[in-house]
This record gives structure tokens, sequence and C-alpha cells, in this order.
């Protein structure tokens, strides 16, 4: 029989429907029916009859037609709310909805899987784990790892031996002895009143990684999890159910206590969660309709599921991938740049970097060289200035290789750390089965991650400030030999100028941003956490920055194109006019003003996307074995060894693709 799960006015009530042919209209009125009968004063209404509604789905907020017949309006199961006339369309229902989430209309449940030992996971795979591209399960090792430490929690039980967070409270209360009979209400307590964080909640994909993550920590065996529930969250996962969790309330030390909460909280049945299936709604609801039922925890397991650093880490992990996906795209976007400036290329010769060999530096430049090196690619532009005058560049195009490559140089060093924490246990206490003991210490403390990426923020953050300076070359015709703001009929139209002061605003906020939290630390539960490391704020402007980032240099990529119509029909170089093409497949010229936001999205996306990046790739790297003997490593960095393996485009044959 089918059932239909229905909110009204903040209650969630379910409906079981014995016939198909009834309507939706039907559904709305028995919902009310429902709802009236539950309240003292029947919800403030005479009759079902005189309330009129609407009915639209959790998922999409759809609306539906009273009218059509439920059978072929929903799916079993489905959720759906009664919006009454006259209420607000409950605010509280769907709190703040996440950002994107039409993109989860398309979500396909994952066929392929993961095996997490606590030990081996990448930034990558945690990225992918959060996209929906694969389902967990655990190694054999790692559930003989997770099953010896649950041994040692339990013969504490059986003791009745006083150890922290087990028999004892927490934070102040650690000298409190908790009886045999409360520890279980003991760890729902836990969970409960940490669940204190506000502000909107993470989106489904951040919700992912940080599930993902925690579960990768609890099969590294150091936690005290039992292989029961641990394979419970797995489930959870698997079915994509996810808790409301705020993205504010951590000071990352003892962990990421109030956002780890609220993700353990939805695990046991209460407060929200969120399905491809369901939409938000009350988490005991969003189980059921999976076929899942609550965790249920025992001692020790709650602390287990809040304890550690895996909000800073995984929105870390976000955080890094991105920045190498936007500096490896902000070479060729400086290189287009460059060509429509008609700059020189000889600031990149190789025995330059060669005498300050910085790892990042030489790639930087080895990557300009690849896009346009003129006996390699052809340049109609370049040719048309070879005899010019001019013997130096300005240090926006002339220093790139120094700029854009201690970035990579950063991203390279947090990656590393970020990789370390991903696999690390943050617990406390430890559960050593080994030695048959748990121990107390302070693996929980984020100031490794914190300090990480601020220092991320900082060094991506000036791919974005030299970006806006070439914007700006771009747009002064004193500088740039183009027309102002890269637009004909100047004065009737305003081409890039509105532009380039948005780029100028990211800028200029991304210099606040990049301020360090990790230098703040505010004493926490009455001094016994006296020193914390505010990583949460720090993964997450980390994330902010790099946003801007990508959007200071979408902003720059559209103005090198449309700095390109104004040299036509000269040619740039061909990986070059490939990037154009791609542009172009998406935006297409100025030819007088238009509506520009939608132009910047769409360029945004390309980048996100790494599009820019797989167009160019093939070139940079058939460059790349030309120009490397064999009998040296086909890269001196470690970004170009990891380039290799990660391209997977096809290597082209000759510039005639």
């Amino acid at each position: 029989m089918p059932r239909y799960t229905v909110h009204v006015r903040g209650e969630w009530l379910a409906v079981p429907c014995q016939d198909g042919k009834l309507t939706v209209g039907w559904l709305g009125r028995e919902a009310v029916r429902r709802y009236m009968k539950n309240k003292p004063d029947n919800g403030g209404f005479a009759s079902v009859d005189e309330v009129r509604f609407l009915v639209r789905r959790c998922k999409g907020l759809g609306l539906l037609d009273n009218e059509d017949l439920l059978e072929v309006a929903l799916e079993d199961n489905e959720f759906v709310e009664v919006v009454i006339e006259g209420d607000v369309m409950s605010p509280d229902f769907i709190p703040s909805q996440p950002e994107g989430v039409f993109l989860y209309s398309k979500y396909r449940e994952p066929e392929r899987y993961i095996a997490l030992d606590g030990d081996s996971l990448s930034t990558e795979d945690l990225v992918n784990l959060g996209k929906g591209r694969y389902k967990i399960k655990l190694t054999s090792t790692a559930e003989k790892k997770v099953q010896q430490s649950r041994e040692v929690i339990d013969s504490i039980i059986k003791e009745q031996t006083v150890v922290y967070g087990i028999t004892t409270g927490f934070g102040k209360f650690a000298r409190t002895v908790i009886p045999v009979h409360k520890l279980q209400e003991l760890q729902v307590n836990l969970v409960r009143s940490h669940s204190s964080g506000v502000g909107k909640p993470l989106s489904p994909e951040r919700c992912r990684m940080l599930l993902a993550l925690r579960i990768n920590v609890l099969a590294k065996g150091y936690s005290g999890i039992s292989l029961e529930t641990l394979k419970q969250v797995i489930e959870v996962f698997n079915a994509s159910c996810l808790s409301y969790v705020p993205e504010k309330g951590t000071v990352g030390a003892s962990g990421d206590l109030a956002p780890l909460s609220h993700l353990a909280l939805g695990l046991i049945g209460e407060g929200k969660m969120w399905s491809p299936k369901s939409g938000w709604a009350d988490a005991k609801y969003v189980l059921e309709a999976h076929g899942l039922k609550p965790v249920v925890l025992k001692p020790k397991e709650g602390l287990a599921l809040i304890n550690g650093t895996q909000m800073i880490t995984s929105l870390g992990c976000e955080a890094v991938e991105r920045a190498i996906a936007i500096a490896r795209q902000a070479d060729i976007v400086a290189a287009l740049t460059l060509e429509v400036l008609k700059g020189t290329t000889k600031a990149f010769d190789t025995d330059i970097h060669a005498v300050r060999p910085h790892r990042g530096q030489i790639e930087v430049a080895f990557r300009f060289r690849s896009l346009l090196d003129s006996d390699h690619h052809p340049s109609e532009i370049a040719e048309s200035h070879r005899f010019c005058d001019r013997v130096q560049d300005a240090y926006t195009l002339r220093c790139c290789p120094q700029v854009h490559g201690v970035v990579n140089d950063t991203i390279a060093f947090v990656k590393d750390i970020i990789t370390t924490e991903l696999n690390s246990a943050t617990d406390n206490p430890m559960v050593f089965a080994s030695r048959g003991e748990t121990i107390s210490g302070g693996n929980f403390h984020g100031e490794y991650p914190a300090k990480a990426l601020d220092y991320l923020a900082i060094g991506v953050h000036e791919l974005a400030a030299i970006s806006e300076r070439r914007i700006e070359r771009l747009c002064n015709p004193s500088l740039s030999e183009l027309p102002a703001f890269l637009v004909a009929e100047g004065g009737l139209n305003s081409g890039f100028m509105i532009a380039h002061c948005t780029a100028a605003a990211l800028v200029s906020e991304n210099k606040a941003l990049c301020h360090p939290s990790s230098v703040d630390s505010l004493s926490t539960s009455a001094a016994t956490e006296d020193h914390v490391s505010m990583g949460g704020w720090a993964a997450r402007k980390a994330l902010r920055v790099i946003e801007h980032v990508e959007q200071v240099l979408a902003i720059e990529l559209l103005a090198a194109c449309q700095g390109i119509e104004f040299l036509r029909p000269l040619k740039t170089t061909t990986p070059l006019e490939k990037v154009y093409d791609l542009v172009r497949s998406v935006v297409r010229p100025w030819i007088k003003d238009r509506f520009m936001a939608p132009d910047i999205e769409a360029a945004h996306r390309l980048l996100l996307e790494q599009k820019v990046w797989e167009v160019a790739a093939p070139y940079i790297e058939k460059y790349r074995m030309e120009h490397i003997p064999e009998s040296r490593p086909l890269s001196p960095t470690a970004f170009s060894l990891e380039l290799l393996r990660k391209n997977s485009a096809t290597i082209p044959e000759s510039d005639d693709l």
C-alpha cells in the first residue's frame, strides 16, 4: 500500500493511501485532517473543507496539480508539503536550501565502491566521494582493527574502569563518573547538546565529504566504535542520507564538535536530513524512506562520531583540489593575455629559471613556453610585433613564473598536510587495541590543517591579485593598444568597465579574508580547552578566497578572448586558439553592451569543470615529451608527475587536431 510523508505547518505526517486512483487534492485534505486532529483547537480551522492549500514536492519544490492522480504524480513514499493559503512558505521546513540543489535532481546512485582502510584516502578520492561517484565499503583489515578496538571498550565497561568520555562526563565534567546504566544516555546527550551550530547547512556534496571522512577515520580502528554501528553509518552514506550540518560553530579543538554532532544527530534519527529522494525532512522519515534504522549509540560511540578535525579537513580537501585546478588554468589564461597584449616570451627562457630553481617557478615557465613557443606553435599575433622596440613587459606578464610558481609550491605543501590529516586518528581518548588500553591526548587539535589552510588562502589569492592587474592592462587603451574597455563605440558602450570593477572588488575582499584565522584563540569549556585553532573559519574562508580567484580569472579569460576580436584576422598559437574556441562555445563576442553576469558565470563554470585545462593539456604534454630527454624524468616537479598521471586526454600528433 503506497504511503506518503507529508509536511504541514512544521509537522510530518505519514499518510497511507489504499487507492492509487485518489488525487493529490485528496492527499492534501487527508494530511490537513490528520494535522487538525492532533491539535486541541483544530489548528485554528472549523473544518477541513474551509482550508485552501497547495501541494508541492519537497524535492525541487515543484507544485502539483490537485486533480492529478497520486499513482501518476508521485512515487511511493515520496515527501510532499502542504502549503496552507496565507501561510509563509515554511521557511523552517527547508532551512537554507542547499546551493545548487537543482543539480541533485540528476543524482544517480553510484555503482562503484571505494574501499576505506583509514590509511590511504587521497584528496581526489574524498572530492569524488563528495560528488556521489562512489559508495563506501571497508577493507577486511579495517574491519578487524575496528572489532579489536571495540573489545577494549567492552572490557572497560565490564570492569567499570573510569575512563574519560566512556564512563565519565566531558570537558569540565571529566571527573564526574557516570553510572553504568546511564552510559548510553550519556552518549545521546552528548550528541544532542553539542548540536549547537548556526548558519547555512553544508551542501549535500560537502556533507557527503564530511561523512565519508569520518568513516575513514573510524576505519583506522582507534575510535572504539563497534563494527555494527560503523556499518550502519556506511549504509547511511551509501543511501546519500545526509544530516543538516550548520557551517558555523566549530573552534577547531576539541575537534569540530558542533558540526560533527549535527552529523551524528541525523544518524540517530533526530534533527533533519536530506536525500535526493526526500529533500529536507525529519531524519527519522528520511532514514525510514530508505529502509534504514536510526543508530542506537553504545558507550563511547557518540564521542567516536564527533571527536576530530573532519570538518576542517574535508573542506580543506575541496579547497586544495580547486586550488590545483585554478592554478594550472591561471597559467593558460595569463598566456592568452600576454598574446593579446603582444608580450614577449623571452622572460620564460629555460636558463633564467634554471638559475633560480624553485620547482613551481620552473613548471610555470615551462607551461608558458609550451603554449607560446613560436617554433612549436606559430603565432600570427606574435609575428606581427616580432621586430618592435619593446625590450621587456610589465611584471604582471614577465613575472608570472615567479608569482604563479610560489602558488604551486604553496598548494603542494598544503596538500601534503591535508593528505596526512585525512588518514590520521583524531579522537580522544585513543583506543590502542595492541596495548589493551585507552590514552588521552590532543590529536583532535586542528592547528595543522588550520595553519595550512590560512597559508593556502594567502598563496592562492595572489593569482587573483596579479590577474586583476592584467585585466586593467587589457581594458586600458594606453597600455593595451586596444579599444577602451574592449568594446566598439566606447561611450555608447561601456564594455568591460564594470567587469574590471568586479574583479577589483573581489581582490579587495580577499585581502581581508586572507587574515589568518589561526592566529586567534579563545579559551572554551571553562578553560579546559584553553587553546583552539579556529580551523573551521580557516577552511571556509579559504574556499571563499579560491572562489573569488576563479571568478577574477574568469573575467580575465573573457577579456583576453574579447581582445583577440580586435586583433583578427591574426591568429594566436594553436593551443590558445583552442582555448578561444572553447570560450566562444559558451560566450559570444561583445559587439555591443549586454547583460554580462551570465557570461562571467559561464566562464567560471569552464574553469570549475577544468575545461580550459582539458583543451590545453595535450599540447603541454606533447611539448614536454619533445623537450625533455628520455634519460631524465618527464617532469622536474611533483606537479608535472601528478599532471601526467591525472591527464587522460589524447596527446595530439600535430597541431592539426
